[in-house]
């Protein structure tokens, strides 16, 4: 079974970075994101981040990231983006693929002799 570690820049996101006043007085150093100018889901039990991965194909270096993260858009918005606008989409991140991927999956022949796969 494969595990997936995944690093996101949220400051990749339109943001502004704020000191708010927290419990007790104190300040708290905070990133506020703006939910339509990112184009994030407001559903009913949170804000949700549509990302999608993309496979590294030419990898650079000794880096052990296998694929690259950026925000996937809404259809509609996505298609009416210039092909430089969906060039600049930034990459918000980067998936690890530890070991044991699909691709490494173990296929066991049957004996047709057998009356069990197993």
């Amino acid at each position: 079974m494969a595990g997936i570690s995944t690093k996101i820049n949220l400051a990749g996101l339109k943001h502004s970075v704020r000191e708010i006043k927290g419990q007790g007085g104190k300040m708290v150093k905070c990133l506020v994101i703006p939910i339509e100018i990112n184009n994030l889901y407001q559903g009913e039990k949170g804000v949700y981040l549509d990302l999608e991965g993309f496979e590294i194909r030419n990898k650079v270096g000794d880096s052990k990231d296998t694929h690259l993260v950026k925000q996937s858009l809404p259809k509609e918005l996505y298609n009416k983006l210039t092909d430089e606008q969906k060039k600049a989409i930034p990459l918000l991140g980067s998936h690890i693929l530890w070991g044991g991927g699909i691709g490494d999956a173990q296929i066991n022949e049957q004996n047709e002799d057998d009356d069990l796969p197993f």
